[in-house]
């Protein structure tokens, strides 16, 4: 069982009063880094393909920082929201009265719930926060507890039983499921779908399906092409973990074209900034999206070799996932409070603490997969706790 020496606590001690500031998401690597005395980390906490990031950057140096042209980009209005979705309707195949560009996905979860639910959501257990954090006081929250003895899988049949039961006006699913990787096949998507079309607002957010597969060739799935058959169909998609952009704020969201107006005749006129902006006209290029693809596939291949090299590991219990992170469960009494600190203070991996997510029972971390190297990092920090103790 992990314990930490006298230096350890006194950061722990740092770390924690900051985690408590940031309520249910975790302290920025830049304020965690002010508490401590380290200059070099692996960031394994936030979910992000490192390879896209360096594509990306790419562009972004050789068009803005070497162009000259950074200033112009800063100094002028970024296009409005309509503009924007133009951009990205070619590429993702959708009409663009059908896509609503947000200042992250965070803003249209907000958007989408404050403007469409009106009554009761389901809401599955564990997930992403935001969904019911964000949702008004006055709608009825309702859980959906994901089965701990079953991996915290969403199974179909119980689940269209338990929605037809309660009678939602929205349901949400996370597809691939944050935090634990659980991917609902296009298959089974549809199935709820079609079973629940009583149902006003059917979220599925994707923010992590460009890291799911069904196919040996790791080819890209989406519920996109599904909107046209059932338009309560709400898509949201972040673009911070594909692309490992966060510091971007972009992401977008498919749907009903009714529901696209009325929030943009509401506001988000210039919601996008002008590296958004300019990362959604780099997105809109094919030559990108085929280079991109290529480092997709990659990731997706060290990720999964990262997770079966994870689960070998007797002191833990590795959750499967589709996704580009690991659900985590430590199992020889360790605590993962103790084990978050020590991995950062003395190994400098920065991993995910679990503690505040609702619907987890037990000591869980969330560690997410970054470069082939970094992993090897990860995984001998680990391997070192457990044998030094």
């Amino acid at each position: 069982m992990v314990k930490l020496n006298d230096e350890e606590k006194v950061f722990s001690d740092k770390f924690w009063a900051l985690k408590e500031k940031s309520g249910s998401h975790s302290p920025s690597i830049l304020s965690i880094l002010e508490i401590s005395n380290r200059e070099s980390f692996v960031d394994a906490c936030f979910l992000s393909n490192p390879y896209a990031t360096e594509l990306f950057m790419e562009y972004f140096n050789r068009e803005l920082i070497e162009s000259g042209k950074l200033r112009e980009f800063i100094e002028a209005y970024p296009p409005q929201n309509k503009e924007i979705a133009e951009y990205l309707s070619s590429t993702i195949k959708i009409p663009v009265g059908n896509i609503f560009i947000g200042n992250g996905a965070i803003e249209i979860i907000q958007a989408i719930l404050h403007n469409f639910v009106n009554g009761k959501i389901v809401i599955n257990l564990p997930t992403f926060s935001s969904y019911y954090e964000f949702a008004k006081e006055k709608d009825n929250v309702v859980y959906y507890q994901l089965p701990k003895e079953r991996n915290y899988v969403l199974e179909v049949d119980p689940y269209i039983e338990f929605v037809k039961q309660n009678q939602p006006d929205t349901v949400v699913i996370i597809n691939p499921n944050n935090p634990n990787g659980d991917y609902v096949s296009l298959e089974n998507i549809e199935r709820i779908l079609c079973e629940l079309s009583f149902v006003k607002n059917i979220i599925i957010d994707e923010s992590f399906i460009h890291f799911a597969f069904e196919d040996a060739n790791f080819s890209m799935v989406t519920t996109y092409d599904l909107l046209k058959k059932y338009p309560n169909l709400i898509v949201i998609k972040s673009l911070a973990k594909d692309f490992g952009i966060a510091g971007l704020r972009a992401g977008y969201c498919v749907m009903d074209e009714a529901k696209v107006t009325a929030l943009l005749d509401t506001g988000y006129l210039w919601n996008v900034n002008c590296f958004a902006n300019f990362f959604y006209r780099v997105y809109n290029r094919p030559e990108f999206m085929e280079r991109y693809d290529v480092v997709r596939k990659k990731y997706i291949m060290n990720t999964q070799m990262f997770i079966k090299e994870l689960s070998t590991i007797p002191q833990i219990k590795v959750y499967p996932s589709k996704a580009n992170f690991a659900l985590v469960e430590l199992i020889d009494g360790t605590t993962a409070k103790d084990f978050m600190v020590k991995m950062f203070y003395t190994y400098g991996v920065y991993v995910r603490e679990c503690g505040d997510k609702k619907g987890l029972g037990g000591q869980f971390l969330r560690i997410a997969s970054r470069t082939f190297e970094e992993n090897l990092t990860i995984l001998k920090a680990i391997k070192d706790i457990f044998k030094n103790g």
